[in-house]
Protein backbone atom coordinates (compact mmCIF):
# COMPACT_ATOMS: atom_id res chain seq x y z
CA UNK A 1 0.00 0.00 0.00
CA UNK A 2 1.15 3.35 -0.40
CA UNK A 3 3.40 4.74 2.28
CA UNK A 4 2.28 7.80 3.67
CA UNK A 5 4.83 10.93 4.77
CA UNK A 6 4.60 11.67 8.54
CA UNK A 7 2.32 13.81 10.05
CA UNK A 8 3.41 16.66 10.87
CA UNK A 9 2.27 20.01 12.12
CA UNK A 10 4.68 22.24 9.70
CA UNK A 11 4.33 19.44 6.52
CA UNK A 12 2.85 21.17 3.48
CA UNK A 13 0.05 20.16 1.73
CA UNK A 14 1.43 19.63 -1.31
CA UNK A 15 3.97 17.29 -2.21
CA UNK A 16 7.59 18.49 -2.60
CA UNK A 17 8.47 16.56 -5.42
CA UNK A 18 6.98 14.31 -7.87
CA UNK A 19 8.13 11.11 -6.28
CA UNK A 20 5.52 8.51 -5.15
CA UNK A 21 6.53 5.87 -2.54
CA UNK A 22 5.65 2.51 -1.80
CA UNK A 23 6.58 0.01 1.01
CA UNK A 24 6.58 -3.15 -0.49
CA UNK A 25 4.46 -6.52 1.76
CA UNK A 26 8.65 -6.97 2.81
CA UNK A 27 8.90 -4.03 3.78
CA UNK A 28 11.13 -2.49 0.86
CA UNK A 29 10.46 0.90 0.03
CA UNK A 30 10.36 1.50 -3.67
CA UNK A 31 10.02 4.91 -5.29
CA UNK A 32 8.44 5.67 -8.82
CA UNK A 33 8.42 8.86 -10.64
CA UNK A 34 4.67 9.60 -11.96
CA UNK A 35 4.56 10.47 -15.16
CA UNK A 36 3.12 14.06 -15.94
CA UNK A 37 0.81 16.07 -18.79
CA UNK A 38 2.95 16.42 -21.44
CA UNK A 39 4.62 13.09 -21.70
CA UNK A 40 1.85 10.80 -21.73
CA UNK A 41 0.06 13.56 -23.76
CA UNK A 42 3.31 12.62 -26.49
CA UNK A 43 2.44 8.99 -26.28
CA UNK A 44 -1.06 8.71 -26.49
CA UNK A 45 -0.90 10.53 -29.92
CA UNK A 46 2.30 7.99 -30.75
CA UNK A 47 -0.09 5.18 -30.25
CA UNK A 48 -3.27 7.25 -31.89
CA UNK A 49 -0.85 7.90 -35.18
CA UNK A 50 -0.12 4.38 -35.54
CA UNK A 51 -4.43 2.78 -34.81
CA UNK A 52 -4.52 5.32 -37.51
CA UNK A 53 -1.80 4.03 -39.61
CA UNK A 54 -3.34 0.38 -39.34
CA UNK A 55 -7.11 1.04 -39.84
CA UNK A 56 -5.86 2.52 -42.85
CA UNK A 57 -3.93 -0.12 -44.44
CA UNK A 58 -7.05 -2.52 -43.08
CA UNK A 59 -9.41 -0.66 -44.86
CA UNK A 60 -7.32 -0.77 -48.13
CA UNK A 61 -7.47 -4.24 -48.34
CA UNK A 62 -10.84 -5.11 -46.90
CA UNK A 63 -12.18 -2.66 -49.79
CA UNK A 64 -11.58 -5.38 -52.18
CA UNK A 65 -13.74 -7.11 -50.48
CA UNK A 66 -16.72 -4.86 -50.87
CA UNK A 67 -19.67 -4.89 -48.39
CA UNK A 68 -18.35 -7.58 -46.33
CA UNK A 69 -14.87 -5.94 -45.84
CA UNK A 70 -16.53 -2.88 -44.87
CA UNK A 71 -18.63 -4.92 -42.34
CA UNK A 72 -15.21 -7.02 -41.50
CA UNK A 73 -13.43 -3.42 -41.15
CA UNK A 74 -15.72 -1.69 -38.57
CA UNK A 75 -15.44 -4.86 -35.36
CA UNK A 76 -11.77 -4.57 -36.51
CA UNK A 77 -11.51 -1.18 -36.22
CA UNK A 78 -13.51 -1.46 -33.04
CA UNK A 79 -11.22 -3.78 -31.67
CA UNK A 80 -8.36 -1.74 -32.30
CA UNK A 81 -9.41 1.34 -30.25
CA UNK A 82 -10.57 -0.81 -27.36
CA UNK A 83 -8.20 -3.42 -27.00
CA UNK A 84 -4.89 -2.10 -28.68
CA UNK A 85 -3.92 -0.35 -25.21
CA UNK A 86 -5.51 -3.21 -22.95
CA UNK A 87 -3.36 -6.03 -24.74
CA UNK A 88 -0.18 -3.66 -24.80
CA UNK A 89 -0.45 -2.71 -21.42
CA UNK A 90 -1.10 -6.86 -19.87
CA UNK A 91 1.26 -8.22 -22.27
CA UNK A 92 4.24 -5.93 -22.31
CA UNK A 93 4.83 -4.86 -19.24
CA UNK A 94 2.42 -1.73 -18.69
CA UNK A 95 3.60 -0.69 -21.85
CA UNK A 96 2.46 0.74 -25.36
CA UNK A 97 4.67 1.36 -28.82
CA UNK A 98 3.62 5.32 -27.61
CA UNK A 99 4.69 4.98 -23.55
CA UNK A 100 7.82 2.27 -25.24
CA UNK A 101 9.15 5.37 -26.98
CA UNK A 102 8.54 7.80 -24.14
CA UNK A 103 10.05 5.25 -21.62
CA UNK A 104 6.82 5.13 -19.78
CA UNK A 105 4.69 2.22 -18.23
CA UNK A 106 1.72 1.41 -16.28
CA UNK A 107 1.89 -0.25 -12.91
CA UNK A 108 -0.73 -0.51 -10.13
CA UNK A 109 -0.67 1.83 -7.05
CA UNK A 110 1.67 -0.25 -5.23
CA UNK A 111 4.04 -0.92 -8.11
CA UNK A 112 3.37 -4.27 -9.44
CA UNK A 113 2.57 -5.17 -13.07
CA UNK A 114 -0.72 -3.63 -14.27
CA UNK A 115 -3.74 -6.18 -14.63
CA UNK A 116 -6.68 -6.92 -17.09
CA UNK A 117 -8.99 -5.83 -15.00
CA UNK A 118 -7.45 -2.86 -14.04
CA UNK A 119 -6.38 -2.31 -17.59
CA UNK A 120 -9.93 -2.58 -18.90
CA UNK A 121 -11.17 -0.25 -16.39
CA UNK A 122 -8.45 2.34 -16.86
CA UNK A 123 -9.41 2.44 -20.43
CA UNK A 124 -12.74 1.96 -20.76
CA UNK A 125 -13.06 5.11 -18.41
CA UNK A 126 -11.16 7.09 -21.00
CA UNK A 127 -14.17 7.92 -23.04
CA UNK A 128 -15.12 10.06 -19.38
CA UNK A 129 -12.00 11.42 -19.61
CA UNK A 130 -12.56 12.67 -23.16
CA UNK A 131 -15.44 14.65 -22.51
CA UNK A 132 -16.27 17.39 -23.33
CA UNK A 133 -13.91 17.20 -25.50
CA UNK A 134 -10.04 17.10 -26.24
CA UNK A 135 -9.40 15.06 -22.95
CA UNK A 136 -10.69 18.01 -20.87
CA UNK A 137 -11.78 16.31 -18.00
CA UNK A 138 -8.51 13.96 -18.39
CA UNK A 139 -6.44 17.01 -18.22
CA UNK A 140 -8.03 18.88 -15.31
CA UNK A 141 -7.65 15.61 -13.39
CA UNK A 142 -4.01 14.97 -14.25
CA UNK A 143 -3.02 18.73 -13.22
CA UNK A 144 -4.92 18.36 -9.79
CA UNK A 145 -3.80 15.20 -9.20
CA UNK A 146 -0.59 14.97 -6.93
CA UNK A 147 0.17 12.02 -8.99
CA UNK A 148 -0.76 13.05 -12.11
CA UNK A 149 -3.89 10.53 -12.28
CA UNK A 150 -6.50 10.89 -14.64
CA UNK A 151 -9.68 9.40 -13.46
CA UNK A 152 -9.56 6.40 -15.22
CA UNK A 153 -6.34 5.78 -13.42
CA UNK A 154 -8.25 6.55 -10.10
CA UNK A 155 -10.64 4.57 -10.46
CA UNK A 156 -8.23 1.34 -11.97
CA UNK A 157 -5.69 2.30 -8.93
CA UNK A 158 -3.10 2.58 -11.20
CA UNK A 159 -0.04 4.85 -11.76
CA UNK A 160 1.96 5.81 -15.48
CA UNK A 161 5.78 6.09 -14.55
CA UNK A 162 8.92 6.49 -15.71
CA UNK A 163 10.56 3.23 -16.60
CA UNK A 164 13.74 2.79 -14.43
CA UNK A 165 16.38 1.18 -16.57
CA UNK A 166 18.67 -0.87 -14.65
CA UNK A 167 21.98 0.74 -15.49
CA UNK A 168 25.40 -1.02 -14.12
CA UNK A 169 26.64 -0.40 -10.34
CA UNK A 170 29.20 2.33 -10.22
CA UNK A 171 32.65 0.71 -9.59
CA UNK A 172 33.62 1.56 -5.50
CA UNK A 173 36.97 3.26 -5.72
CA UNK A 174 40.32 1.66 -5.29
CA UNK A 175 41.00 1.14 -1.64
CA UNK A 176 42.19 -1.46 0.91
CA UNK A 177 38.83 -3.28 2.53
CA UNK A 178 38.91 -2.42 6.21
CA UNK A 179 36.04 -3.21 8.93
CA UNK A 180 33.61 -0.42 10.28
CA UNK A 181 35.41 0.98 14.25
CA UNK A 182 31.85 0.76 15.26
CA UNK A 183 28.41 -0.29 14.87
CA UNK A 184 26.83 0.45 11.55
CA UNK A 185 22.76 0.59 10.80
CA UNK A 186 21.11 -0.45 7.81
CA UNK A 187 20.93 2.80 6.64
CA UNK A 188 24.28 3.46 7.70
CA UNK A 189 25.77 1.24 5.61
CA UNK A 190 23.86 2.16 2.38
CA UNK A 191 25.18 5.41 2.70
CA UNK A 192 28.46 4.71 3.17
CA UNK A 193 28.34 2.55 -0.06
CA UNK A 194 26.03 5.11 -1.75
CA UNK A 195 29.05 8.07 -0.84
CA UNK A 196 31.60 5.70 -2.26
CA UNK A 197 29.68 4.66 -5.41
CA UNK A 198 28.72 8.11 -6.29
CA UNK A 199 31.74 10.63 -5.12
CA UNK A 200 33.07 10.51 -8.54
CA UNK A 201 30.32 12.77 -9.31
CA UNK A 202 31.04 14.91 -6.79
CA UNK A 203 33.14 17.97 -6.73
CA UNK A 204 36.61 17.69 -4.31
CA UNK A 205 35.43 20.21 -2.40
CA UNK A 206 32.30 18.51 -1.59
CA UNK A 207 33.53 14.71 -1.29
CA UNK A 208 36.04 16.07 1.58
CA UNK A 209 33.01 18.05 3.17
CA UNK A 210 30.44 14.92 3.24
CA UNK A 211 33.49 12.87 4.65
CA UNK A 212 34.99 15.25 7.33
CA UNK A 213 31.47 14.44 8.82
CA UNK A 214 32.98 11.02 9.84
CA UNK A 215 36.45 12.27 11.29
CA UNK A 216 35.39 11.98 14.48
CA UNK A 217 34.03 8.55 14.66
CA UNK A 218 36.37 7.44 12.32
CA UNK A 219 39.50 8.30 14.49
CA UNK A 220 41.45 9.72 11.50
CA UNK A 221 41.61 13.25 10.01
CA UNK A 222 39.65 15.32 7.21
CA UNK A 223 42.40 14.51 4.64
CA UNK A 224 42.48 10.44 5.34
CA UNK A 225 38.50 9.95 6.51
CA UNK A 226 37.58 9.87 2.57
CA UNK A 227 39.99 6.79 1.92
CA UNK A 228 39.12 5.06 5.39
CA UNK A 229 35.31 5.07 4.15
CA UNK A 230 36.14 3.70 0.56
CA UNK A 231 37.79 1.41 2.36
CA UNK A 232 34.45 0.16 4.58
CA UNK A 233 32.72 0.40 2.12
CA UNK A 234 34.82 -2.18 0.13
CA UNK A 235 34.86 -4.52 3.74
CA UNK A 236 30.91 -3.90 3.39
CA UNK A 237 30.29 -5.35 -0.02
CA UNK A 238 32.25 -8.60 0.47
CA UNK A 239 35.77 -7.57 -0.20
CA UNK A 240 38.27 -9.63 2.31
CA UNK A 241 39.78 -7.34 4.38
CA UNK A 242 43.66 -7.26 5.21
Amino acid sequence: MPATRPDHADTPSFPLDTRYQVETPEGIDLVLRPAGVLPRALAYAIDLGLRGVIMLILFVVLALLGQFGFGLGLILMFLLNWWYMVLFEVLNQGRSPGKHIMGLRVVHDDGTPIGWASSLVRNLLRVVDLLPFGYCVGLVSSLLHPAFKRLGDIAAGSLVVYREDRGERPALPEATAERAPFSLTLADQRALIGFAERQASLSPARRTELAALLTEPLGTSAEQAQARINGIARGLMGTETT
